[in-house]
């Protein structure tokens, strides 16, 4: 299958009735976050049967996916690159020369179109698999061969400052994965970065990453966290970070009211 093959396909697949209800669920109206945003009615069981059938497609034709008008053959783009980055991730092919090749390539590529992914879903789905899991593995970028953290700081930095904002909640979701390999300083990071956003959809992201590190990596350091923040920080947030303590410990956190100013 190339790109136009695909997207005829996937159009033959239309289904009206799902359209007027994904339209609404993802905001598309006129100055909503997914302004302009067109559906096919699409299921993501049925975009990932196609992504089966497409999972070695060529970069420039997956290039062509995701410059696509409809938001599910965007989506399934990005989940041929998921596919592709997944399998040059595999434990055995970590430290292989090849792999990493392949894997910086992937990378590469995925942060140039990266703004392609835009809305929340197509964000969520791509971001953890590929840059969140390059952030844990070597690579060559950077000048040599290692994790080159600072290099990669260096990305995920210039994501975080961007003025797009599926960008920035790209640089925020991406630490689900370090969260799952257990490295909490990623999220922690970019938490703080991201603290004083003025957008809802990066207070979930900020509070839903905050979340997972806590119940995967260590409760005491979300508190750390919230000790030092709570005074400022956004209560949508405050509520998604504290979602799996106590009852009586989440009412004690909602309780403490903002008194800092925004930056």
């Amino acid at each position: 299958m190339n790109a136009e093959e695909i997207i005829i396909y996937m159009e033959s697949l239309r289904n009206e009735g799902q359209q007027h209800v994904l339209k609404r669920f993802f905001k598309t109206g006129k100055g909503e976050y997914g302004e302009g945003d067109e559906f096919l009615g699409l299921k993501v069981p049925q975009t990932r049967e196609v992504v089966k059938m497409a999972k070695d497609l060529p970069l420039e034709e997956v290039k062509k996916l995701l410059y696509c008008r409809w938001h599910e053959v965007r989506l399934c783009g990005l989940l041929i690159l998921v596919c592709q980055f997944e399998r040059q991730a595999k434990k055995r092919l970590e430290n292989d020369a090849e792999a990493i090749t392949r894997r910086d390539r992937l990378v590469s590529f995925y942060l140039e179109h990266a703004h392609q992914a835009n809305n929340w879903d197509l964000v969520d789905m791509s971001a953890p698999k590929i840059l969140g899991h390059w952030l844990m593995l070597p690579t060559m970028q950077g000048g040599k061969v290692g994790l080159n953290e600072e290099y990669k700081r260096s990305v995920i930095d210039a994501l975080a400052g961007s003025n797009n904002l599926w960008l920035q909640r790209t640089s925020m979701v991406c630490t689900w994965k370090t969260t799952q390999q257990g490295a909490p300083t990623w999220c922690l990071r970019l938490a703080e970065k991201h603290l004083h956003h003025s957008h809802d959809l990066m207070h979930k992201a900020v509070g839903w990453m905050l979340r997972e590190m806590g119940k995967r990596i260590s409760e005491d350091l979300l508190r750390s966290f919230l000790s030092e923040h709570i005074h400022e920080m956004p209560r949508t947030a405050l509520r998604y970070a504290i979602e799996k303590l106590p009852e009586e410990e989440r009412r004690y956190w909602m309780n403490i009211p903002v008194t800092k100013v925004s930056k």
